[in-house]
């Protein structure tokens, strides 16, 4: 069994609905969900929020924070998570929101170390983000920021 295919038995256990906010990963993370047969129980939708403006405009992150921060932090993350669960909302928000955002490099563009991944989860009873440096090149940080949001929703929906 693979973590998409636990997450989408816990969040279809739980009856939970899902949206997907990614950066970086660029799709990654719902074409990982959707590989799983059921997925539709649960997953509403996703965004690919790959511009610092679409984060702000399409998922709600606050714009002063993207100024003063940048997109990759802890928070933007978590806003991500919480704003995708509106914009993919069919007549009531999601249940779960989870997010990526982070550096894949080759090149950092705002100074922070090529494989900074900021991952988060907002459920209706809590909310997380996690940070991480992965090593590797732009493939592998990728894939690491796939597990490491799934890996974080997993123990979120397992509590």
């Amino acid at each position: 069994m693979t973590i998409a295919s636990d997450v989408v038995e816990a969040l279809s256990a739980r009856g939970w609905t899902l949206g997907v906010a990614e950066s970086l990963t660029g799709g990654a993370v719902a074409a990982e969900l959707v590989s799983v047969p059921g997925a539709s129980a649960a997953l509403w939708g996703a965004v690919v929020a790959y511009a610092t403006p679409v984060k702000h405009s399409l998922l709600g992150v606050d714009e002063a924070l993207l100024s003063e921060q940048g997109p990759v932090h802890p928070r933007v993350a978590l806003q991500m998570a919480d704003g995708v669960r509106r914009a993919v909302g069919v007549g009531r928000p999601a249940d779960v929101g989870i997010a990526t955002t982070g550096i894949a490099g080759p090149d950092s563009p705002d100074g922070q170390p090529v494989g900074t991944v900021h991952v988060a989860v907002v459920t209706p009873e809590s909310s997380a983000s996690e940070s991480f440096r992965f090593d590797g090149d732009r493939v592998r940080i990728r894939a690491a920021s796939v597990d490491a949001v799934l890996s974080l929703l997993r123990r979120m929906t397992r509590e």
